[in-house]
């Protein structure tokens, strides 16, 4: 595990190299955004403990395994934290893996588990978490979203972006291939990093891969590519229609 402090209010914990969890800092305590996995799980309790403050809520950006796997190990150490997760989402960990009649019918893609530790909350667009709004952002499950630190403009994206194998928007495939694998909807990954550029983040933290402060310039090439690969897949589609 490497931990980074970015700033008195956020730490990044990675583990085996290529997964990221925060630490938020509030006043009563850590907002724990994301969980790896089990055996990382105790490590995560024993930053916070160090740093001086308890685990007060656990936030989790989507529900793939990497971010949900050390959901139970963690609320087994914490029991007395707040377990919030966006509402979409928070189905998948029940093993309820329907979508709904308004989502468009592209495979589910990634690693799922189920999880039994129930949400005591559940996010919408909007809904804040100490300091953090939350931003929905689907595309890569349907119902994944982002926080904006609404202190200092730190915009936490899951895995909405990544910068692990260059600065993608999830759905472009890089030499870091796990984050476009698991995506589900590529065109609406495209609406909603969009949507995020929109908010000028001070700072982009990813589940996987660098935090980049002064984001935009990155942000909006990612946002270029996949935008000119969907439009190059879309002809080709259409070529191969018409013939």
């Amino acid at each position: 595990m490497r931990v980074q402090q970015h700033s008195n209010d956020l730490i990044q914990l990675t583990y085996y190299g290529f997964v990221n969890v925060y630490l938020v800092r509030e006043e009563d305590g850590f907002t724990l955004i994301d969980t790896a996995i089990q055996s990382c799980a105790s490590s995560m309790v024993q930053v916070a403990q160090q740093l001086g403050q308890p685990i007060r809520r656990i936030l989790l950006t989507h529900a793939h395994a990497d971010h949900s796997g050390g959901l139970d190990a963690v609320h087994e150490l914490v029991p007395e934290a707040e377990f919030v997760m966006p509402a979409r989402d928070a189905r998948f960990l029940t093993g309820e893996m329907s979508l709904d009649a308004d989502e468009p019918p592209d495979k589910l893609r990634g690693g799922w588990v189920i999880r039994k530790t129930p949400p005591m909350r559940l996010l919408h667009e909007g809904d804040r978490v100490g300091s953090l709004e939350v931003i929905a952002t689907p595309g890569h499950t349907p119902g994944h979203c982002s926080f904006l630190d609404t202190r200092d403009g730190t915009l936490i994206a899951g895995d909405a972006f990544q910068t692990l194998g260059g600065v993608a928007v999830s759905g472009t495939l890089t030499i870091f291939p796990l984050p476009a694998l698991s995506t589900w909807h590529k065109p609406t990954c495209l609406e909603s990093a969009r949507k995020l550029r929109a908010l000028a983040p001070s700072r982009l933290a990813v589940g996987h891969g660098r935090l980049l402060n002064d984001p935009l310039a990155a942000m909006d090439l990612a946002i270029m590519v996949l935008a000119h690969n969907l439009e190059r897949q879309a002809k080709k589609q259409g070529i191969v229609a018409s013939a």
